[in-house]
């Protein structure tokens, strides 16, 4: 019998894997979202009353980028274990973390009831999240992609990318529920209407488990385990390793990635707040969020789209169009959002997530190829999760103080900036639709149906 025999499960469907990379994505960035919502619309409420309107949201936003320090660090962790324990059993963790620090949030008492130590728990339980979703997105990923033919990872590697379209959509939808059936009034919804999205979580991480623990051990990491005993380097850490032999695929993936990142946490946090701000465009919360919703339907649709491109004209080509039209569109946003309407703020939401949508598709697929497989979770993770700090984490933490000192029109420069540094790091690096991954199954060991 063969190696490849021994190690490769049978018949499994690609259906089963792509259900497994979906749920699990999305619930994880539902407990993401949701954070991100509340930031925007409660926490300055709820958690620095005594800071004023600009300030409490700018330090709701920072607890916010707390996460995208974490990214990096559980990138680093849960990639280590991914790499030598297998990506089912870090996938099972993640989703668990993820889960008990949502519910907490929502259990947890405003500044009005134990004062100071309200926000200190939310930073701690924020931290967290972000851990969690560090060792999230490269496992996903990695368990598509390593199934996948090769002909076809950029379809099937679109599945775990639907995670955040179904989850913004879902986190919007759960939101703007509470706050038509359980608050008639802003103060309801702030003592207790917001934190039901939290309570909710819990269901659904129930069924993200019940769909991982469900699914084979990816048969490329079954392969790669077998064949590390014998090399010389076995003992080697996959984080050292992939800083010693890649370290220009992780930074340039990380600069990459920015300004996917920087375009996909405005639309669902800054431009959340800015919507509902009155002295950003001033809409309804009700009205931000059914737009909300519209626009996730329409950059999952862009998602699947991109990736289906990618498999015919190539990764980078598809990303680097994104990163050129971001550019553009960044200038043209926010003096589009200015104008007041629902029509304009609906418009430039929808038109910004689309946008994020055509490089998040590829990037399913790309930066899983850019890496060997015994290190290919942590330097997968830890170049997605470099670029959720450099466009996650500052860009929204910047931007009232820009809007306040220079305008908006500054922070669409901000965005055009971060796009062009996107576009030469993807330049930079190399093209890998048609790499084999290594050790990767033979297309008879995976069902298409």
């Amino acid at each position: 019998m063969s190696t490849h025999e021994a190690v490769s499960p049978p018949d499994v469907p690609m259906r089963r894997v792509a259900l497994a990379s979906c749920v699990g994505t999305t619930i994880e960035f539902y407990d993401f979202f949701i954070y991100g919502t509340a930031a925007a619309l409660v926490f300055p409420k709820v958690f620095f009353p005594a800071l004023g309107p600009t300030a409490g949201t700018i330090a709701s936003f920072a607890t916010f980028a707390v996460a995208f320090v974490a990214r990096p660090v559980g990138a680093v962790l849960f990639g280590h274990f991914g790499d030598r324990i297998g990506r089912k059993r870090t996938l099972i963790s993640t989703l668990l973390l993820m889960g008990v620090a949502t519910m907490l949030i929502g259990l947890l008492p405003g500044a009005d009831t134990i004062g100071v130590a309200a926000p200190i728990i939310l930073v701690i339980l924020r931290f967290a999240q972000g851990f969690a979703v560090g060792g999230e997105w490269a496992g996903a990923t990695l368990l598509t992609a390593e199934y996948a033919p090769k002909a076809k990872r950029g379809l099937y590697a679109v599945f775990p990318q639907l995670g955040p379209a179904f989850a913004f959509a879902l986190s919007s939808a759960t939101f703007l529920v509470t706050g038509l059936t359980l608050g008639d009034t802003d103060q309801a919804f702030l003592d207790y209407g917001w934190r039901v999205p939290f309570l909710l979580s819990v269901v659904l991480v129930g069924v993200g488990l019940y769909v991982r623990v469900t699914i084979e051990e990816t048969p490329v990491f079954r392969q790669a385990q077998q064949q590390r005993a014998a090399r010389a380097d076995a003992g080697r850490t996959p984080f050292l390793e992939a800083i010693r032999r890649q370290p220009k695929e992780v930074l340039l993936s990380a600069g990459s990635l920015t300004m996917l990142f920087a375009f996909f946490y405005m639309g669902t946090a800054y431009l959340t707040s800015y919507g509902t701000n009155p002295n950003g465009t001033g809409l309804s919360r009700p009205v931000v969020l059914t737009l909300g919703i519209a626009a996730a339907v329409v950059f999952g649709l862009v998602i699947v789209a991109a990736g289906i491109w990618s498999d015919r004209i190539g990764r980078r080509g598809v990303i680097m169009t994104s990163c050129a039209l971001g550019a553009v569109w960044a200038l043209v946003l926010f003096p589009l959002l200015d104008t007041g309407s629902a029509v304009a703020f609906g418009i430039g939401l929808t038109v910004t997530l689309a946008i994020f949508g055509v490089s998040y598709g590829p990037a399913g697929a790309f930066l899983p190829e850019l890496f060997e497989t015994r290190y290919r979770y942590t330097g997968a993770g830890m170049g997605y999760n470099l670029a959720g700090v450099l466009g996650g984490a500052v860009p929204p933490l910047l931007a009232p103080q820009l809007a306040a000192s220079f305008g908006s029109i500054a922070i669409g420069v901000m965005l055009a900036a971060l796009a062009v540094l996107s576009f030469f790091c993807t330049r930079a690096l190399a093209e890998t639709k048609d790499r084999r991954i290594q050790d990767e199954p033979a297309d008879a060991a995976v069902a298409a149906g």
